[in-house]
């Protein structure tokens, strides 16, 4: 069992996690990122990042997690390909064990594991999940080219999501169970507008058929009551997450699951920070994980001042 030493280790490279290594590398700090899959987290699904101030070009969210992953391993973050089994304290010090039980140790970690995409539990999602069922647009919209679309979901993602599928396809049929979209006003009212979204409010899902692939669905107008089937060929379902924060069960969190941290990022655990979709926030966005990275960092380095008895005062 090999044991390895950093100042600070960030569980997760997301918007959150690749900013916090960024800063926590420009620091001084000796920063190791570890992340499962391939750094960047959400910000891949996205098509064209248009709202992140001064990115006006509108790079792919796939180029702009990649521009992050360069920026933060240029100012020395090393960044390891590997899933986190457990995170354990003792005294001032936490144990990270990898997949490959390699134990690395640091006085300081910073959680940005984000959240995955919550299910509507409905019969046939779970069963057409890969086949017509999908909770990415960008992955598996090409898929659908000119097939007929249903999106579930009134927030930005379910929005943004329909946007790029319209642009697949003109049949995209986008329901919610509200009267309104609780997206921005934007983007809300872009997707009201186009031509290839038929949006229908006070709906939603109550079941998917098919069998070797998605075929129809069946939708309830809750206003009247009204049910009726809906020939379709796929179902992009975009209705929130769940935070990721099974490696910290002992941290506070909100009523939601999402850990309560302090204006530093600080959590109830001394050195423990958490940044970005896993953290309790009245907002989320790129640009406020990237934020609370940079915050995460800078608390970070400053406990571990403390704790050498360097802090500037």
């Amino acid at each position: 069992m090999n044991t390895f030493d950093a100042d600070v280790i960030i569980v997760g490279a997301g918007a959150a996690g690749l900013t916090a290594g960024q800063y926590a590398a420009r620091a001084n700090l000796n920063t190791v990122i570890i992340e499962q899959m391939a750094p960047g987290g959400q910000a891949l699904l996205i098509d064209k990042l248009e709202n992140y101030p001064g990115n006006v070009s509108r790079k792919t969210g796939m180029e702009f997690a990649d521009d992050m992953r360069e920026q933060a391993e240029a100012f020395g973050a090393r960044i390891i390909p590997d899933a986190v089994q457990s995170i354990k304290k003792e005294d001032h010090t936490f144990f990270v064990t990898l997949g490959d039980d390699t134990i690395m140790k640091s006085p300081a970690v910073i959680i940005a594991t984000g959240a995955k995409h919550k299910g509507l539990n409905i019969p046939g999602e779970k069963e057409l999940y890969g086949r017509g069922v999908s909770y990415c647009a960008v992955c598996d919209g090409p898929f659908f080219k000119n097939k007929k679309i249903l999106v579930v979901g009134g927030g930005d993602s379910a929005c943004d999501e329909g946007i790029f599928l319209s642009n697949l396809t003109e049949k995209v049929i986008l329901i919610h169970r509200k009267d309104r979209f609780r997206a921005q006003r934007g983007l809300a009212e872009r997707v009201l507008k186009h031509q290839h979204i038929d949006v229908r409010f006070n709906s939603r899902l109550l079941e998917i058929k098919g069998g070797q692939k998605v075929s129809s669905v069946i939708i309830e107008h809750i206003s009247d009551g009204k049910i009726y089937e809906e020939e379709v060929d796929a179902v992009f379902i975009f209705i929130g997450s769940v935070p990721q924060t099974d490696l910290v069960p002992d941290v506070d969190k909100d009523e939601g699951g999402c850990i309560i941290t302090d204006e530093s990022r600080r959590t109830s655990i001394p050195g423990l920070f958490a940044a970005g979709d896993v953290r309790a926030s009245p907002f989320r966005q790129v640009v406020t994980a990237a934020a609370d990275g940079a915050v995460a960092a800078h608390a970070a380095s400053q406990y571990i001042d403390e704790l050498k008895g360097e802090a500037y005062r």
